[in-house]
């Protein structure tokens, strides 16, 4: 998939079959409609486009009016949604910055300038509940009448059910709220994931005994947070199983180098010998978070927080056990 950070690029296809929306998660809903996207352009002969935001137009508001509270949890980091849509087949995506510009276009303008002259739209594919344009004064009957009259078909998909579930980045982000990893699975299709690049840290995890692997995001507020039993995948050939903090570590002086700041740090439960103490670093790695144990928990000092985290590995070698009794019975 080729990715393009606006349109205005000699490498973007000058026509294409086209869908808008910030796709956090890509999500069942998300992947059906991305089949969908996917067929009409091989009918139409020309590439598939997803169209996506960054920030998230809700964030770009929620900083606007200085209420940081109205933003929403971030399923995926911008890496992962891009992974999974070049996943589902996507020819290219096209990430617009949201911005004052883009905000401000009305419903024709957006029609104008992205739809036609940006991106060459021969296909538009949106949500039953898709609005565009300053104050979502666009909806479907809009774009449709634009379609007609620009030279573009329009198509609206239906809500897409899981055991009649409306499946949405909402549900999503509940399910991770209330930690259901299995319902989260059911949405998105596969487990719940992070990916990104090891990077250096503080080092207190050896201080205490226990060396972490950690991903920083820029994004301060994640769907999922608290400590999980995970599986790491991109260290070996086969994932590797150990337990994860995702959040601020509440431990730790809000004035360290990395107070406050939301990290994911992975201690591996068993790590492989042929990679050595630091061969972890600078690798993209990609954790499934499979169960969580609990939320974060602020410690009274290094000892308690050292204490804490050997109950928490303690905790995941008994999950890791379990599920692999359960999946020999189940064999049997």
């Amino acid at each position: 998939m080729q990715i393009f950070r606006g349109f205005h690029h000699p490498g973007i296809a000058p026509a294409c079959a086209l869908t808008i929306g910030n796709f956090d998660g890509v999500h069942r809903g998300h992947q059906a409609m991305l089949a969908l996207l996917n067929s009409e352009a091989r009918h139409r002969g020309v590439p598939s486009c997803v169209l996506t935001f960054e920030p998230h137009p809700r964030d770009y508001f929620a900083a606007l009016a200085r209420k940081p509270e109205l933003a929403p949890a971030r399923i995926a980091t911008l890496r992962d949604k891009l992974t999974e849509l070049a996943r589902c087949g996507a020819d290219q995506c096209v990430v617009l910055p949201f911005d004052a510009r883009l905000s401000s276009q009305t419903p024709e303008a957006f029609v104008d300038n992205v739809l036609v002259r940006g991106l060459g739209a021969k296909y538009v594919l949106v949500g039953d509940d898709f609005r565009f344009g300053a104050k979502r004064a666009g909806d479907y009957a809009m774009l449709d009448a634009a379609g007609a009259a620009r030279g573009f078909d329009v198509a609206r998909m239906n809500s897409y059910e899981v055991h009649g579930v409306r499946v949405s980045s909402s549900e999503v982000r509940a399910a991770l709220a209330r930690a259901d990893m299995d319902g989260v699975a059911a949405l998105l299709g596969r487990p719940y994931s992070i990916s990104g690049h090891v990077v250096h840290g503080r080092k207190l995890g050896r201080e205490l005994g226990f060396k972490t692997l950690n991903l920083r995001f820029a994004h301060w507020k994640p769907a999922a947070s608290g400590i999980f039993a995970v599986e790491v995948h991109g260290l070996a050939e086969a994932p590797l199983p150990g337990v994860a903090n995702l959040g601020i570590r509440p431990s730790i002086d809000p004035a360290d180098v990395n107070g406050g700041r939301v990290l994911l740090e992975t201690y591996c439960l068993e790590w492989p010998a042929g990679l050595g103490p630091e061969g972890g670093y600078g690798k993209i790695i990609r954790v499934e978070l499979l169960h969580k144990l609990h939320d974060e928990l602020k410690y009274d000092g290094l000892d308690a927080l050292q204490a804490g985290i050997a109950r928490d590995i303690a905790d995941a070698r008994a999950y890791f056990a379990s599920t692999r009794r359960q999946t020999t019975r189940d064999r049997i």
